[in-house]
C-alpha cells in the first residue's frame, strides 16, 4: 500500500497534537512522561491501520482494476449517482450558498430529481448520452451535473472561458445530446452549428423544467462502476485539449478518500465520527466547475458528506473573497496560487475576521517556495494550515500532498502519494530509477482516468497496458515525498543542456520586486535554445534586465540564467485554473 499524506482535517489534527507535545513539555499533571511527537506519529499509523486494515470502514484491498491489479477500498459504491438518493439525509442543512441564494440538501434533491425527469422523457437522455455545461459557476450547473449523473449519462464541462472557435471544437468533439448554457456563452452559440444538439438555458429552461416536473421521483440508473461520468477537458496550455474521460469508480474513490482524511482527523482527536453525521465544514469555491479542484473534490464529496458549499461567483476580488469567508464563517478554501497572490497585495486584510478558516490549501498550479513564506508571514491560517498538492485533471484528484510540516522542513516539496496511489520515476525507456533520480512521474490509481475521449492514439500514449499513466512532468522521489522539477513540453535544450524553466522562476519569485514571472526557450542560431525570462514587475517597482541577470547568475549554474528578458507591468496570461498559458508568451 502507498504511503498517506495527511491533508485538511486529519492534518490539522496531527499537527496539534505534535504542536501540544512541544508546548506542554515531556511531563503531564501526573508526573507521567506525555506523548512525543514521535509516539504521536506511531498513533497515528496505528489510526491509519484501524481505518484502511482488515475489517476498517476504509479496508483496502487488491482488487482488478481495468486489467491491472491494484489497492482498492473493498467497501465503496458503485455509481455516482447513488450520492444524491443519500443525500436525503442531510434534509434542510445548505449545501449550496451564493450571495443571494441558500439550496439546501432536500430542495437541491428535489430539483435534481425533476431536471433528471424532464431530460430522460422531454429530451431523450439516458445511459452514454453526453450532456453538456457551458456557464459559469451557479447552483444551476451543479444541479445538471448531478441529475446527468442520475440517469447514467456523462457531464462534459465545457471551458467556460472559451472563444466560438474552440467551443465549436469542444462540442464536435464530445457530441453533446443537450447542451445546458448561460445568457453570456448563448450569445456565443450564434457563430456556431449547434445542429442536433438540444440548448437549454441556465436563466429560463432549468427553472421551467424544475418547475414542471415538481415532485418527480428521482431517476435511478442501471450502469457499471467502470462506466464513464465525467469528460473534463484538459489546460491546453500546449496545444488543443484533450477529454479527459473519468469513470464511477474515479469519482467514487475521491469521495471515499476525503471521507477517509475526514474520519482520520477525528480519530486522531478522539471525535466520533460516521457516515450518518453530517459535516460542519463549509468549503469555499472559487475555481471554475469545469476543473476536478471544484468538481471532484469539492461539488461531488461534499455532497457524501453533508458539508457546505459557499459558491463563489464573478470576478475574483479579495475584498470579496474576504467578506465572503467571514460572512459565511467559511472553514476550507484551496486557492489558486494566483489568488493567493491578490490576498498579499490587499493592504486591509486585518479588518476581516478569518478566525474560521482552518484549512487553507494551494491548489490547480504550481507555486514557488516564495509565495508560501509570504503566505505564512502574513497570514495566521496559513502558518498553521497551508497546505500543498500535486494533481492533474487525468487523476481525478492530488497525487500527492504536502503537509504544513512537509512545507515547513523541505521546501519545495510535494509531498506523499496520498491513499491508494503509486508513484514512480522513470526514464526514457520506462524503466524505474533509484530514489533521488530525476525522470518522468508515473502514477497508477483508482483515481487514474479511463482515457481521453475519441482518441485512442493519445490514451495509448499516456497510458501504459498495466495502467501506469505518464504524466509528462520530470520530478524526482526524495524519501517517499516527491519534488517536480519541470514539464517535459517546457522543457528547454541550450546547447545539449537541458534547463527546466521552474527552477528559474522559483529563484526569480524570490527577488521582491518581481510580482510574476515565467521562463520559456527562444530560438537561437547556435545553441538550439537560449533562456527567455518575462518578468512582472511589482506596482511602483523598477528593476531592469542587468540587475535581474546578475541577482540570477548568483543562484544558478550559468547556463540556466536568462539572456533575454523582457520586463513588464501586465499580467502573465492564465487560463482558467490559474496555470501560465506558455504558448502566448514571447521575450
Amino acid at each position: 500500500m502507498s504511503a498517506v499524506s495527511l491533508s485538511g482535517n486529519a492534518g490539522r489534527a496531527f499537527r496539534r497534537a505534535v504542536r501540544g507535545c512541544q508546548q506542554l513539555g515531556t511531563v503531564n499533571e501526573r508526573g507521567a512522561t506525555m506523548t512525543t511527537p514521535a509516539d504521536a506519529a506511531q498513533r497515528l499509523n496505528e489510526v491509519i491501520t484501524r481505518l484502511t486494515g482488515p475489517g476498517g470502514r476504509f479496508e483496502i484491498v487488491p482488487e482488478e482494476v481495468l486489467g491491472a491489479t491494484m489497492p482498492v477500498m473493498r467497501h465503496r459504491g458503485r455509481t455516482v449517482g447513488e450520492l444524491v438518493a443519500a443525500s436525503r439525509a442531510w434534509a434542510d442543512r445548505d449545501y449550496l450558498v451564493t450571495a443571494d441564494r441558500r439550496i439546501s440538501y432536500r430542495q437541491h434533491l428535489d430539483a435534481v430529481a425533476a431536471l433528471a425527469t424532464a431530460l430522460r422523457d422531454d429530451y431523450g437522455v439516458g445511459r452514454g448520452d453526453r450532456v453538456a455545461i457551458l456557464a459559469a459557476n451557479c447552483p444551476e450547473w451543479v444541479m445538471t451535473f448531478w441529475a446527468t449523473q442520475c440517469l447514467g449519462a456523462v457531464s462534459v464541462g465545457l471551458n467556460s472561458w472559451w472563444m466560438p472557435r474552440e467551443i465549436e471544437y469542444g462540442l464536435g468533439h464530445c457530441r453533446p445530446t443537450v447542451l445546458i448554457v448561460d445568457a453570456r456563452r448563448a450569445a456565443l452559440l450564434a457563430e456556431i452549428d449547434t445542429a442536433g444538439i438540444t440548448v437549454l438555458t441556465v436563466e429560463e429552461d432549468v427553472p421551467r423544467l424544475v418547475a414542471a416536473r415538481s415532485g418527480a421521483e428521482l431517476p435511478r440508473a442501471d450502469i457499471d462502476e467502470d462506466d464513464p461520468a465525467v469528460i473534463l477537458y484538459t489546460s491546453g496550455t500546449s496545444g488543443r485539449p484533450k477529454g479527459a474521460l473519468h469513470s464511477q469508480r474515479n469519482l467514487l474513490a475521491v469521495v471515499d478518500y476525503h471521507r477517509f482524511s475526514d474520519a482520520l482527523g477525528a480519530a486522531f482527536t478522539g471525535r466520533a465520527w460516521s457516515d450518518t453525521e453530517p459535516s460542519p465544514l463549509r468549503y469555499l469555491l472559487t475555481s471554475p466547475l469545469f476543473h476536478i479542484a471544484s468538481l471532484h473534490n469539492l461539488i461531488v464529496p461534499r455532497l457524501a458528506t453533508g458539508s457546505t458549499v459557499v459558491l463563489y461567483q464573478g470576478a475574483f476580488t479579495a475584498d470579496k473573497v474576504l467578506g465572503t469567508i467571514e460572512r459565511e464563517r467559511v472553514t476550507n478554501w484551496g486557492a489558486v496560487p494566483t489568488m493567493a497572490s491578490r490576498l498579499l497585495e490587499h493592504d486591509e486584510t486585518d479588518r476581516y475576521d478569518l478566525s474560521s478558516l482552518t484549512g487553507f490549501a494551494l491548489a490547480s498550479a504550481p507555486s514557488s517556495i516564495a509565495l508560501k513564506d509570504r503566505l505564512r508571514q502574513r497570514f495566521p491560517f496559513a502558518r498553521d494550515a497551508l497546505v500543498d498538492s500535486y494533481g492533474l485533471t487525468e487523476c481525478s484528484t492530488a497525487i500527492a500532498v504536502a503537509t504544513t510540516a512537509d512545507l515547513q522542513q523541505f521546501p519545495g516539496t510535494l509531498g506523499r502519494p496520498i491513499l491508494t496511489v503509486s508513484v514512480e520515476i522513470r526514464d526514457p525507456f520506462g524503466e524505474r530509477v533509484p530514489d533521488g533520480t530525476e525522470g518522468e512521474v508515473c502514477v497508477r490509481s483508482p483515481f487514474v482516468m479511463l482515457g481521453y475521449w475519441a482518441d485512442e492514439a493519445a490514451t495509448a500514449a499516456s497510458i501504459t497496458a498495466d495502467r501506469w499513466l505518464r504524466t509528462g512532468d520530470f520530478g524526482i522521489l526524495e524519501e517517499g515525498r516527491l519534488r517536480l522539477t519541470g514539464r517535459r513540453s517546457d522543457l528547454i535544450l541550450r546547447g545539449g543542456e537541458y534547463v527546466y524553466p521552474t527552477e528559474i522562476e522559483q529563484c526569480l519569485d524570490e527577488h521582491p520586486d518581481i510580482a510574476e514571472c515565467a521562463v520559456v526557450g527562444a530560438a537561437h542560431e547556435d545553441l538550439g535554445q537560449e533562456v527567455a525570462a518575462i518578468v512582472v514587475a511589482r506596482p511602483g517597482a523598477t528593476v531592469d534586465a542587468e540587475e535581474l541577470r546578475e541577482y540570477a547568475a548568483a543562484r544558478l549554474s550559468y547556463f540556466k540564467v536568462p539572456t533575454r528578458w523582457r520586463i513588464t507591468t501586465e499580467p502573465l496570461p492564465r487560463n482558467a485554473t490559474g496555470k501560465v498559458v506558455r504558448r502566448d508568451l514571447t521575450a
